[in-house]
This record gives structure tokens, C-alpha cells and sequence, in this order.
């Protein structure tokens, strides 16, 4: 590992510091999670009985905000989730806007990215558990905004916001928590090893 990268590659970095720290690269990594979580956006299963697909989505904001850090993470999904509002077709199944029941989980994602973040400048990508623990808490932010968000505008009970907007997510959610648990610490190690 070259001096720079073994010199960022301890409690306090993320991943994307192993990079060399530029504007530039900031910019570069902003956009590219934006992007990202554009794309994955468009991976969109429509659940039935629910106004809220299943995506790709909550994965790739996850990803962004422990990968990028708080900051970046932060910025990233500020800027999907402004360019979406402004008309851009990228949140989930090509849409764009701000009326749709599901724009409250737009919102979780984006506190989500940014506490995931400063949890992986702490370690919480290190390692399995840890990143279980961090996958964990970014989920419960994103639904804890995400559910009320869809009771509210689709004149639910949240009773009913809960069956719709949580239950059928919980199974789908937990393998895309697995597969971030394996990703993120491996990809440490990976660092770790050049």
C-alpha cells in the first residue's frame, strides 16, 4: 500500500480517502454516488398491494454514505434527490418529483447516507458485525423517515403505511444488508493488502 493510502487507511478514513484527496475527486466521487444511486434506482420490482417499489436504491445510498463519508455521502444523495425533485427521471422506475408516496424514503436515505458515513469514519465498515450494526441503523433511519412520510401522503393509517411500506421490504433489505456486510470489509482488506 503506498504511504498515502496507509497513512489515510486508519480510524477516520473511508474508502474513498484511500484515493488522493483533490477537488476534484470529490466532485468526481459526489456525482458518481449520485449517479449511482440514480441507477440503482431504476433496478424497480413493483410490490403489490404497496405505492413503493422494490429498488436498488436504499443498497446504493447505503453504499455512497460509507463509502464517501458523512460529507460526500451527504452531498451525493442531496444531489440525486435535487436533480429528481427538479424533473430528472431517476428515482425509482423513472420518475421524477416530489409528490410521490415514496419521496419520504428519498429523504431517509439522504440522513441515512450521512449517519452511515460518519459511522464508517468511526470503523463501521471495518468488519462484518460492524458493518451489520451500521446497515442496521442506515435502514431504520430510512424507514423511521420513509413509513410516516407514505402514511401522510397516501392518507394512510400508519398501521396500514407499516404493511404497506415495511413488511415487504424486510427480506429484500436484509440480503442487501448481507451482500454491503461482505462488499465494504472486504474491500478493506483488499486496501490493506496492496
Amino acid at each position: 500500500m503506498s504511504t498515502a493510502a496507509a497513512s489515510s487507511a486508519r480510524p477516520g478514513a473511508v474508502l474513498a480517502d484511500l484515493l488522493p484527496a483533490t477537488r476534484v475527486r470529490d466532485i468526481a466521487l459526489v456525482l458518481g454516488g449520485a449517479a449511482l444511486t440514480g441507477l440503482a434506482a431504476q433496478i424497480s420490482v413493483p410490490v403489490p398491494g404497496s405505492p413503493v417499489p422494490v429498488t436498488g436504491q436504499t443498497f446504493a445510498a447505503l453504499l455512497v454514505g460509507t463509502a464517501l463519508g458523512a460529507g460526500r455521502g451527504f452531498l451525493s444523495l442531496a444531489v440525486y434527490a435535487l436533480a429528481g425533485m427538479a424533473g430528472m427521471p431517476w428515482f425509482a422506475g423513472g420518475t421524477s418529483g416530489y409528490t410521490a408516496p415514496s419521496f419520504g424514503y428519498i429523504l431517509g436515505m439522504l440522513l441515512a447516507a450521512t449517519v452511515v458515513g460518519a459511522l464508517a469514519r468511526r470503523g463501521g465498515d471495518r468488519s462484518v458485525p460492524r458493518m451489520a450494526g451500521t446497515m442496521l441503523v442506515g435502514e431504520a433511519i430510512i424507514y423511521a423517515i420513509g413509513v410516516p412520510y407514505l402514511a401522510f401522503a397516501a392518507d394512510m393509517s400508519l398501521t396500514a403505511a407499516i404493511a404497506a411500506g415495511l413488511t415487504p421490504f424486510l427480506i429484500g433489505d436484509a440480503l442487501k444488508a448481507a451482500l454491503a456486510m461482505g462488499v465494504l470489509p472486504a474491500a478493506w482488506k483488499l486496501a490493506g493488502r496492496k
